[in-house]
């Protein structure tokens, strides 16, 4: 995390605002040699959701020495003006593009569990390297599935105050944590992050949220216990959203219908466009490698099945998290995707303050290609 005092000025209210504190920064500041090796192209901003703007995010990232970066958020690209502008201020080279789900309807997925924890037959996509001058395309393209999500959210609100008696207002307490003004997507972590507000009025920090979340049937484990009694750390509702997510998204989500374009359409928007359609693996997990998901089955058993169903719609690559999955996974993983003939791309998410924007697991000479790919990806866009 960087700066806390730096951080409000690169949040400041408007794109003009950050980007002037930006380059006044720039002036004081002393990076970091970037390291070849640190690239991720898969970075949230507040856009979608997380602590960082998407002018914090290019600092962040140029802090922690990465060589490039990529900005990555849902049902959105609206960021990615600013992310440019901010980078070319502090000198990294950078990739844009964004995140969405599509219904896998008319295809071999159709009803079937693949990389969306929360839903079967609809699949995490990313439109990666997008044309600067098709990010308007992309904005239009998604307005009508933002406004649909929207539609989705205001229910599941009913639900979360049904299930914690509560009066939280769509309008009121959940669009003012997005930039939804500005083609932001408002997504289930803003729906939860208002649950957190709202707690933290209630029941206050420390002991009292402790008790708090005791008396609504949360058992806390002791690192969470922990985060709660850190009443001094600034972020303190993004830790207690992540207890919140877990614990009742489940209970309240409602099946995502009219937002998900399909993804043929996808395919074929990604060929107008002359951007490259991602399909985001996420494989089974058991031992979670990163201690932060539960076991839960995905697309493993009938991973060529998976592929086949790519290549038969015309998806032509896979971004995967390396840091994420068993050497096991990941092997499998590329083997299908040369065989295939999937170009391979990496990007782990970024969106809370506690998350490294380094992805250690790229200093492994293995995963040279993928840091070839980035490059790729930024001389496509420039080209």
């Amino acid at each position: 995390m960087i700066d806390i005092q730096i951080l409000e000025k690169l949040n400041a209210p408007t794109r003009e605002a950050r980007l002037a504190n930006l380059r006044e920064i720039v002036k004081t500041t002393q990076f970091p040699p970037m390291v070849p090796q640190y690239i991720n192209n898969h970075i949230h901003t507040t856009y979608s959701f997380s602590p960082y703007s998407p002018t914090a995010a290019v600092y962040a990232a140029r802090m922690e020495g990465l060589c490039t970066a990529g900005i990555i958020d849902h049902d959105s690209i609206s960021g990615a003006e600013e992310f440019l502008e901010a980078a070319a201020i502090v000198g990294i080279p950078v990739t844009i593009g964004m995140e969405c789900r599509a219904t896998m309807d008319g295809t071999a997925m159709e009803g079937r569990r693949t990389n969306n924890p929360d839903q079967v037959g609809c699949s995490y996509m990313t439109i990666q390297s997008v044309p600067h001058d098709k990010i308007g395309r992309l904005t239009e393209f998604f307005a009508p599935y933002r406004a649909a999500r929207g539609e989705r959210n205001r229910k599941m609100i009913a639900r979360i105050n049904d299930l914690l008696n509560m009066t939280l207002d769509y309008d009121r307490d959940v669009l003012p944590l997005s930039m939804h003004h500005e083609g932001g997507g408002v997504t289930e972590r803003h729906l939860m992050y208002a649950v957190a507000k709202a707690m933290v009025a209630k029941a206050g920090k420390g002991q009292g949220m402790v008790d708090y979340l005791g008396s609504i049937g949360l058992k806390l484990s002791d690192k969470q216990k922990n985060q709660m009694l850190d009443t001094a750390y600034p972020f303190y509702e993004y830790d207690l959203l992540g207890i919140l997510k877990s614990a009742f998204v489940p209970k309240v989500y409602i099946d995502a219908t009219d937002e998900c374009p399909k993804v043929r359409d996808l395919v074929a928007l990604c060929r107008e466009i002359d951007a490259v359609l991602c399909y985001a693996y996420l494989g089974d997990v058991g031992d979670s490698v990163t201690g932060d998901k539960k076991a839960q089955k995905f697309e493993d058993d009938y991973l060529e099945e998976v592929f086949d169903c790519l290549k038969d719609v015309g998806v032509t690559a896979v971004t995967y998290m390396p840091t994420r999955n068993t050497m096991a996974q990941l092997e499998r993983l590329r083997g299908l995707c040369e065989q295939y003939g999937m170009f391979q791309i990496s990007g782990e998410d970024i969106n809370s303050p506690r998350q490294s924007f380094i992805i250690r697991a790229m200093e492994n000479p293995m995963f040279q290609n993928l840091i070839d790919a980035t490059w790729k990806l930024i001389e496509h866009e420039k080209a």
